[in-house]
C-alpha cells in the first residue's frame, strides 16, 4: 500500500520503459495515419469535385448546342432557374460560362451555366451521388488501414520496448549483484553482448567502473590486512608481557586493553579475508537444533533456546559458530535480556529485547567500526556484525535485520536463513 503524502498528493504509477516506448509509437503511427487519411480523403475529394465540374461543363455545352438547334431542353436544362447561385448569375451577366459546387451535407451539389445570345441563362443541377459513395468506402479503407497501423506500431513498440526493458532490468540485477559484493558479475555478460547499442555502452562503462572499484577495494584490503598481519607480532609479545606482570589493578587493565587489542586485529584480519571473497565453507549436514543448543549454552548460558521445527542444514559448523556467537555477543552488549534464540526450520532467530538496531543499520547494513547509535553504545569495535554478515555471504546463507514493534515488546531481531541442500 502507498503512503499518502503531505498535501493529499500521491506518487505517480511507476510506468515501465516497455508501456513508454509503446505508448510513443503509438501515438506517433496514429498521428501519422491521421495526417495521411486526411490528406488522402482531401485530394481524393478534390479530384472528384474536379472531374464533376469537367462532366458537368460538358453536359451545360450539349444542353446549349441542343437548345439552340431545336430550341428544346434536355439534360434536365433549365431557363433563368430562380435557384441559381448568385455567383454564376453574375458571371452569366458577364457572358462566361461557369460552373458552382454547393455543399449540400453529403455529396455535393454541382451547378453549371452558360449565357445563351436571347440573354437568357441556361443551367443545370446535378449531385453525383454514385461518384462521392466511393469516397465513404475510401475513407473506411483509410479508417481500417489507420487502425492496423496504429496495432502493427502498437506490437511493434511492445516489441522493441519489451527487448529493451529486458536487458536495462538485467543490467539493473547485474549492477545490484555487484554493489552486494559479487565482485566477478559483469553487467555486459548478464544482458548478452550481440546486441551493440546504447545499453551495451552502458553495461560496458558499469563493468569498467566495477573493475576500478574492485581494484581499489583489493588495495584496501590489502593495506589493511598487511598492517594487521604486521600488528598480530608485537600483540601477541604484549599480551604475553602483560601476564607477567605482578598481581593488581593496573595489570589487571593492562591485560584487559592487551587481550582487547588483540581481538581486534584478530578481527580486522578476518574482515580483510572475507572482503577477498576467497574464503570456501566446509559444508557438513547439521541438525541446527541440537548444533544451536549447544553453542548458546557455551556464549551466552541465560539466552533461552526454543526449537520450533528442527531441520538438517547444509553449511560450515565453524562458521555458523562464528556467526551465532557475534550475533549472541552483539544482542549481550548491546541490547537488554531476556535474549531468545528460536530455530523453526532452516531460519535461526536472534532477539534481545533492548532499545532496537539503529535506522542507518537497518537501511544500510553493518559497517565496520560503527557500533551505533548512542542509545546502542558500549564496548566492541562495530566488528561482529560486519563479520557476521561475511561468513554468511560465504555460507551462501541470508541474514536480515529488524526491529521488533514496540506492541510486542521492541528489542532487535537477526534472522539467518540457512540452505538445506
Amino acid at each position: 500500500m502507498t503512503a499518502r503524502r503531505a498535501g493529499g498528493l500521491r506518487p505517480l504509477p511507476k510506468v515501465g520503459l516497455r508501456w513508454k516506448v509503446c505508448a510513443a509509437i503509438a501515438v506517433v503511427s496514429a498521428l501519422v495515419a491521421l495526417v495521411l487519411s486526411l490528406v488522402v480523403h482531401n485530394a481524393a475529394r478534390a479530384s472528384m469535385i474536379e472531374n464533376s465540374r469537367d462532366v458537368q461543363n460538358e453536359r451545360v455545352q450539349f444542353a446549349q448546342r441542343i437548345y439552340e438547334s431545336t430550341g428544346r431542353l434536355t439534360i434536365d436544362a433549365q431557363l433563368n432557374d430562380p435557384a441559381l447561385p448568385a455567383p454564376l448569375k453574375r458571371l452569366a451577366r458577364e457572358g462566361k460560362r461557369a460552373t458552382y459546387v454547393a455543399d449540400a451535407g453529403g455529396a455535393p451539389m454541382v451547378w453549371a451555366e452558360t449565357p445563351l445570345a436571347d440573354g437568357k441563362i441556361l443551367s443545370l443541377k446535378t449531385t453525383f451521388t454514385d461518384r462521392f459513395s466511393v469516397l465513404e468506402d475510401l475513407d473506411q479503407a483509410l479508417v481500417i488501414g489507420s487502425t492496423a497501423v496504429v496495432v502493427g506500431g502498437t506490437a511493434l513498440g511492445v516489441l522493441i520496448g519489451g527487448q529493451l526493458s529486458r536487458r536495462l532490468r538485467k543490467a539493473a540485477v547485474a549492477a545490484g549483484r555487484v554493489a552486494d559484493g559479487e565482485t566477478r558479475v559483469r553487467v555486459r555478460e548478464a544482458i548478452g553482448g550481440r546486441v551493440r547499442d546504447e545499453t551495451d555502452e552502458l553495461a560496458r562503462a558499469v563493468d569498467a567502473m566495477a573493475d576500478a572499484l574492485a581494484g581499489r577495494l583489493e588495495a584496501e584490503r590489502r593495506v589493511t590486512a598487511d598492517i594487521a598481519h604486521e600488528l598480530r607480532t608485537p600483540v601477541t609479545g604484549l599480551v604475553t608481557a602483560a601476564e607477567l606482570l605482578p598481581p593488581g589493578r593496573p595489570a589487571e587493565l593492562v591485560r584487559d586493553r592487551a587481550q582487547a587489542l588483540r581481538t581486534l586485529v584478530e578481527d580486522v584480519l578476518e574482515v580483510a579475508r572475507l572482503d577477498g571473497a576467497a574464503e570456501q565453507a566446509d559444508l557438513q549436514d547439521v541438525a541446527l537444533g541440537d548444533f544451536v543448543r549447544r553453542r548458546v549454552a557455551a556464549v551466552v548460558p541465560a539466552a533461552t533456546v526454543d526449537v520450533r521445527d528442527d531441520a538438517v542444514v547444509r553449511t560450515d559448523p565453524r562458521r555458523l559458530e562464528r556467526v551465532l556467537a557475534n550475533l549472541l555477543g552483539n544482542a549481550a552488549r548491546h541490547g537488554r535480556p531476556p535474549i531468545e534464540v528460536t530455530v523453526a526450520g532452516p531460519y535461526l532467530e536472534v532477539r534481545d529485547h533492548g532499545p532496537g538496531f539503529p535506522e542507518d543499520l537497518l537501511h544500510d547494513g553493518p559497517s565496520r567500526f560503527r557500533t551505533g547509535s548512542s542509545d546502542r553504545a558500549g564496548g566492541g569495535h562495530g566488528l561482529g556484525l560486519t563479520i557476521a554478515t561475511g561468513q554468511t555471504r560465504v555460507l551462501g546463507a541470508r541474514l536480515t535485520f529488524r526491529n521488533a514493534p514496540a506492541s510486542a515488546g521492541g528489542g532487535a531481531v537477526a534472522r539467518l536463513l540457512l540452505p538445506r541442500d
